[in-house]
C-alpha cells in the first residue's frame, strides 16, 4: 500500500529557485577593489591559508566576468565615479560587500575627499567591519552573501523578464 517508488532512487526533485540559487552561491566571482589596507588582507583570504577557491569563489579583474564587487578601503570622492562605472559593467544579479571600516563608514577620515560609506553609491548586500578586516571575516561575509543568495526567489525568473526578483530583507 502507499506511493511506490516509479522514480527510482537516482532522481532528485528540487524547485529552480533553489537549483539556481545554489548554483551561484557556489560560484561566486568577486571582482576585487582594493583601494588601500583592506585590499592586503583580501589577498591573503584569496592565499592558500584560507583559500576561497574551496566555496568556488575565484577573484576576477574584469567587470564583465564579476558577480559580486569587494570595496575593500577608504573611497574618495574623486574614485567613486570610476566604482560606480565598473559596477555597472557588471551583469545581473550583482552584489556588493564593503571591507573594513573605510568602506563602510569613512573611517577615521572624516573629510572632504572622503565618501563617509559607499552605500552612499551602491546598495551593499554585506558589511565587513574591522580596520583592516581579517581574511576570516571576509570569508564569514562571503558566507553570510551565500546565505542571502539562498533566500533569493525569482532570481533565474527575473533574468529573463518573468517577473521581479525578491529578496528577502535581513532579519
Amino acid at each position: 500500500m502507499g506511493v511506490d517508488n516509479p522514480l527510482g532512487e537516482n532522481v532528485l526533485t528540487t524547485s529552480l529557485d533553489a537549483l539556481v540559487n545554489w548554483s551561484r552561491k557556489s560560484s561566486i566571482w568577486p571582482m576585487t577593489f582594493g583601494l588601500a589596507c583592506c585590499a592586503i588582507e583580501m589577498m591573503a583570504a584569496g592565499a592558500s591559508h584560507n583559500d576561497l577557491d574551496r566555496f568556488g569563489i575565484i577573484f576576477r579583474a574584469s567587470p564583465r566576468q564579476s558577480d559580486c564587487i569587494i570595496i575593500a578601503g577608504t573611497v574618495t570622492k574623486k574614485m567613486l565615479p570610476v566604482i560606480r562605472t565598473v559596477y555597472e559593467q557588471m551583469p545581473e544579479p550583482k552584489w556588493v560587500i564593503a571591507m573594513g571600516a573605510c568602506a563602510c563608514s569613512g573611517g577615521i577620515f572624516d573629510t572632504y575627499s572622503v565618501v563617509q560609506g559607499i552605500d552612499e553609491a551602491l546598495p551593499v548586500d554585506v558589511y565587513i567591519p574591522g580596520c583592516p578586516p581579517r581574511p576570516e571575516a571576509l570569508l564569514f561575509g562571503l558566507m553570510k552573501l551565500q546565505d542571502k543568495i539562498m533566500k533569493e526567489r525569482n532570481s533565474f525568473g527575473s533574468s529573463i523578464g518573468l517577473g521581479e526578483r525578491y529578496i528577502p530583507e535581513a532579519a
